[in-house]
């Protein structure tokens, strides 16, 4: 690609294709940053726009914690002030505003079997995170742990400080707001199964959807087996069931185990300084691609080669911009958020190329990558952009997505999550982002099929209209007016004159003169709603239609 010079902060940047310093940037980047004060990202392991990633999960089960998922309105798995740890969650979301995902929870302990996440938690110190790596001690137990992230999979590796060990898996609690889960002994080292998720915000109740998982561990246990939390009871029923209300021990069953707060164990008998890694693929079509994407991305357990092929990955595409002047703290700044903008979009599809489709059952191939978790309202304005500038060829790959999704639902996405539309915030947000790819020169996509999405959300009644829900308005006035008290009238329509206005630009561009002047004059409809006394934007009450 061209050189091109951006100057951020005061600092000079040179885009290139080529590693032009000598320091490693993921030097620079301090994963901790934006894990406090509500910014809701973590300092987990992960590679970039990588589909797994493994994060400390301290967000609930103790008094100790400053914030808590079961007291509050929570979307992170980690809060840099809380102190207790429950496990490391697996597939995660970074800087959203609400709670999904944030399951799979791997935790080591010591001592006699506990499987209660309230009692079995710990405090911990001696936080260490890098780019594709996180570590800390458990001070309860004494257990060094530290996590790594290939792009599908991730690894562990506990190290115990002697006698009665174990490995938890608990399936029954995360950040995701749909419950139910199936788990199945293939070996003594290997279990497989699935977690339900879904539910993003609430706006599409409908919106759930399964991870499928598969977990190994690299030493035979002395045991293994289920958990499961019983049903309460009372009477008589309750008198002669121990279990009552209580976790109950599987541990001669082997067979399918399924409920909504359920886990897997593995104990052991280790020696001071033992360690015991342990393996995770996941996949969002079947057990059978977790297995796979596990067996092609590691080949045993290799935690060192793990972890430094995610420190080399992150130094690749850290290293496409180099940062000339400016203090080390400019660097750590403008290394962290770079490093902040490869967490999503992720990687959606398998090895083997599949991937659930936009809002279907159907399971389809892909050639390029396929992109997920899409928060446009967001990143249209600054992350796309930034990448069509810096990497061309992973905002083609994001455009190819959106316009895929489109051919396979009818419509472009607006907070598209895993296959799933969450309805979440407002506007037609697509529409700026692929108009804007193809105005900056990247422009190898089907840029009909694109204008054909536009055009349907621009102009389809709201009654039908999945993005434009208010489209008879806007349409017929020119704005969308105060329905009721506290709605989202201007909001929402000047986000319909952002869109119409790239709009616009991009059917002149492919020679729809008469269509670029017809999105161009709705474009400047935000001038209903300037209010000359107050100098600001301001609702138009209905009555006044």
């Amino acid at each position: 690609m061209n050189i091109r010079n951006l100057i951020v902060a005061g600092i000079i940047m040179t885009v290139s294709s080529a590693t032009l310093s000598a320091d490693e940037p993921v030097a620079y980047v301090n994963p901790f940053i934006g894990t406090t004060n509500f910014g809701t990202t973590n300092p987990g392991a992960i590679c970039p726009n990588g589909l797994m990633s493994v994060t400390p999960f301290n967000v609930m089960g103790s008094n100790k914690n400053v914030y808590d998922k079961d007291a509050r309105w929570w979307s992170t798995p980690y809060e840099y002030h809380n102190t207790f740890f429950t496990g490391f969650s697996h597939v995660n979301l970074s800087g959203v505003g609400c709670p999904e995902l944030g399951s799979l929870l791997l935790m080591p302990t010591s001592g006699e079997l506990n499987v209660d996440y309230k009692q079995y938690g710990s405090e911990y110190a001696l936080e260490e995170a890098h780019p594709g790596y996180y570590a800390n001690r458990l001070t309860r137990y004494g257990i060094d742990t530290e996590v790594s992230a290939t792009p599908r999979t991730s690894i562990a590796r506990f190290t115990y400080p002697g006698g009665e060990s174990h490995i938890l898996l608990n399936l029954g609690e995360g950040l995701t707001n749909e419950s139910g889960a199936t788990v199945r002994k293939v070996s003594d080292t290997e279990y497989e199964g699935s977690k339900l998720l879904g539910g993003f915000c609430y706006y599409n109740r409908q919106g759930v959807f399964p991870i499928y998982f598969v977990i190994r561990v690299d030493k035979k246990p002395l045991q293994s087996g289920y958990w499961k939390k019983q049903r309460p009871m009372t009477g008589v029923e309750a008198e002669w069931d121990p279990d009552n209300g209580k976790y109950k021990i599987y541990t001669r069953y082997t067979k399918e185990m399924s409920g909504d707060d359920i886990g897997v164990f593995f104990s052991y008998d280790t020696k001071p300084g033992e360690q015991i890694q342990v393996q995770m693929g996941v996949s969002f079509v079947s057990i059978e691609n977790a297995r796979q994407n596990l067996d092609s991305e590691q080949q045993g357990f290799q935690f060192d080669k793990v972890c430094l092929d995610a420190r080399n990955q992150w130094n690749d595409i850290l290293s496409r911009i180099e940062v000339e002047g400016g203090s080390d703290e400019q660097k750590t700044i403008f290394y962290t958020a770079l490093y902040h903008m490869f967490i999503h979009p992720n990687i959606l599809q398998d090895v083997n190329g599949q991937y659930p489709a936009m809002e279907s059952d159907k399971i389809l191939t892909t050639r390029h990558d396929r992109y997920t978790v899409f928060s446009l309202w967001d990143t249209f304005r600054n992350v796309h952009p930034f990448f069509t500038l810096a990497y061309p060829q992973k905002q083609l790959d994001m455009v190819q997505t959106l316009i895929d999704m489109y051919k396979e639902w009818g419509w472009l996405p607006r907070w598209e999550l895993y296959g799933n539309e969450t309805l979440t915030m407002s506007g037609d947000p697509a529409i700026i982002m692929l108009a804007d790819t193809w105005l900056r020169g990247l422009k190898k996509f089907d840029a009909e099929t694109a204008y054909e999405a536009m055009i349907k959300s621009a102009t389809a009644p709201g009654s039908e209209n999945i993005l434009r829900t208010d489209n008879d308005d806007y349409m017929k006035l020119g704005y969308v007016p105060l329905r009721e008290q506290f709605d989202n009238s201007v909001s929402h329509a000047l986000e319909y004159y952002l869109a119409d206005f790239a709009l616009s630009r991009f059917a002149e561009s492919l020679g729809h003169k008469e269509d670029a002047q017809t999105f161009a004059k709705r474009s400047l409809g935000y001038k209903h709603y300037y209010c000359k006394e107050f100098g600001t934007l301001r609702p138009i009450p209905v009555s006044y239609t």
